[in-house]
């Protein structure tokens, strides 16, 4: 169930906002449940992602063993060696 908030913002910030919202493919109110929903902790659904976020899953294909942790470490100790 969606209920309606008001928030009283900077009337500059808002502009910057929609600004980073329509580049996003995102609406203002998307952003916001986005955000509230991370910072409470709350379950990020499909939905939630902006639709160039979901254009771009799956492109990459990643081998089973491979792990993230392992190639940063990699990477690290070559860029301060």
């Amino acid at each position: 169930m969606k209920t309606k908030l008001t928030l009283n913002l900077d009337k500059d910030t808002i502009e910057k906002a929609r600004e980073y919202a329509k580049e996003r493919r995102q609406s203002l109110s998307q952003m916001v449940e986005i955000f509230f929903k991370f910072i409470t902790g709350g379950e990020r659904k499909e939905e939630d992602f902006s639709p160039l976020v979901k254009e771009l899953s799956g492109i990459v294909r990643v081998d089973e063993t491979f792990d993230p942790e392992e190639e940063y470490t990699k990477y690290l100790i070559e860029k301060y060696r």
